[in-house]
């Protein structure tokens, strides 16, 4: 029986299971219930144990939900081992009325193509592929595996900076990170780089208190006002930032057409995007600076009064190999440097997260474009990520000489981390497939002297 047809027969248990595992709000944020989410670990332990795994732990760090580590011995002695990855914690719903069904009850799409619910593709649909994996291969697949499910990647935990410390838990030879997809349904994708992350935060103070614009607007120095001119020097006049020393390549990989971005951000007829170069470059190999929060007056509460007081949050998107400290730094010095009508404003440096860039000259990639050809029977492609993924530089590290391979069963169209998040039942089969293809072919290659 080939590897399609077994998955085949295996997709009805496998949505089925997914739909157990969707209805289970497990939420990891502050100010939600923890049962949900020791549910989840306890039914993804129950659906291991299904699937043959019999070596199962659980790892308890502080203030993090547990980790589910679990490992499959290679068949042979010679035969490698792979690390899976996913998180079965998920986003917060949101608000309930822009969902067409409650967050937490999967529901079947309209055409019944699919399945909608909150965390159904981010990430529970990649973890339901490494159990559809295990049970393609009757329990027994034709490398080792290593599998770490964890429990609180959305909010962030201790885990992220775990594996360096523990190296030997995570050895292995490739790993798959499933926690990504495509850049559209059907389209095979291997994400290769994400760029990196950090905050800073700018405020300005020049009154003690508000004062009456008719009498002392014109000489009072405004504060918003001042930040606003502060903040309109991160950008030139094409909307490309303007930060110096902020890393900017060419990006020669697969993306979006302009019609699809407009669509998949909602940009409104007629409002043009912002920046010059390619759709890759401005999203990927190249920085964004976005203002995420300010604090002034509201218009609806606005006093005639010049303001005294005006805060606001950057987040910074950087080149993947760019240092996070460095890129962070650069846009600090930039706002510092600053002094508009001769304000001097206070920055504040926030957290980081380092960017990540895949090698995509070694065996396992070479076995993951041949898995992704069979999963999908189209032509792989090769994106980056504008967001980042903080455990994926905790394990490059923890294993330098593994091989990192980023692609599920997500796609650019999901929703996730928006109302009504869905995943295709067609991405979630040919996910498995691939993925199944990727441990056979990458166990072949092994054995015939990495030449995959």
């Amino acid at each position: 029986m080939d590897l399609s047809t077994r998955v085949d027969a295996l997709m009805d248990g496998l949505t089925a299971d997914l739909e157990r595992l969707t209805a289970i709000p497990s939420v990891a944020f502050p100010g939600f219930p923890p049962e949900p989410v020791l549910e989840a670990h306890d039914l993804l332990v129950e659906l291991l144990r299904g699937a043959g795994v019999t070596r199962i732990d659980r790892l308890d760090l502080p203030d993090t939900a547990p980790v589910i580590v679990a490992e499959v011995p290679p068949p042979a002695p010679d035969a490698p081992t792979v690390l899976l990855y996913g998180h079965y914690d998920v986003q917060p719903p949101g608000d309930p009325t822009l969902w067409r069904s409650p967050p937490f009850e999967p529901t079947p799409l309209d055409d019944k193509t699919g399945l909608r619910a909150r965390g159904v593709a981010d990430d529970k649909a990649n973890v339901i592929v490494h159990l559809g994996v295990l049970r393609a291969f009757g329990g027994v697949p034709p490398v080792g595996l290593k599998i770490v499910l964890e429990g609180q990647e959305e909010y962030g935990s201790a885990f992220d900076a775990y594996p360096p410390t523990d190296p030997d838990r995570f050895a292995c030879d490739a790993m798959v990170i499933a926690d990504l997809g495509n850049i559209r349904p059907g389209s095979p994708t291997l994400t290769t780089g994400l760029r990196g992350a950090a905050e800073v935060v700018v405020e300005v103070r020049t009154l003690a208190e508000p004062r009456h614009s008719g009498e002392f607007g014109g000489a009072a120095p405004d504060a918003l006002l001042a930040l606003l001119t502060a903040l309109s020097t991160l950008h030139d006049v094409h909307g490309d930032v303007a930060v110096e020393g902020l890393r900017r390549e060419e990006w020669t990989g697969t993306t979006f057409t302009e019609d699809e971005f407009r669509s998949l951000a909602g940009v409104l007829d007629g409002v043009p995007l912002t920046g010059s170069g390619s759709l890759g470059e401005r999203l990927w190999s190249g920085p964004a600076i976005t203002v995420i929060g300010i604090d002034a007056p509201s218009v609806d509460h606005a006093a005639s009064a010049v303001v005294p007081y005006a805060r606001a949050k950057l987040n910074l998107r950087f080149h993947p190999l760019q240092d996070p400290k460095e890129a962070r730094g650069l846009l600090v010095t930039h706002l510092e440097a600053l002094r508009p009508f001769g304000i001097r404003l206070t920055v504040t440096a926030g957290d980081t997260g380092p960017g990540y860039e895949a090698r995509t000259d070694g065996p396992a990639y070479r076995a993951a474009l041949t898995a992704l050809r069979e999963g999908w029977g189209e032509e792989p492609a090769y994106i980056a990520g504008g967001g980042s993924i903080p455990l994926v530089n905790g394990l490059a590290r923890a294993v330098p000489g593994a091989e990192v391979l980023l692609f599920g069963a997500q796609d650019s169209r999901c929703n996730l981390h928006a109302p009504n998040e869905r995943v295709l039942f067609s991405e979630l089969r040919s996910a498995v497939i691939a993925e199944a293809a990727f441990l056979r072919e990458f166990a072949a290659g092994h054995r015939a002297g990495g030449t995959a």
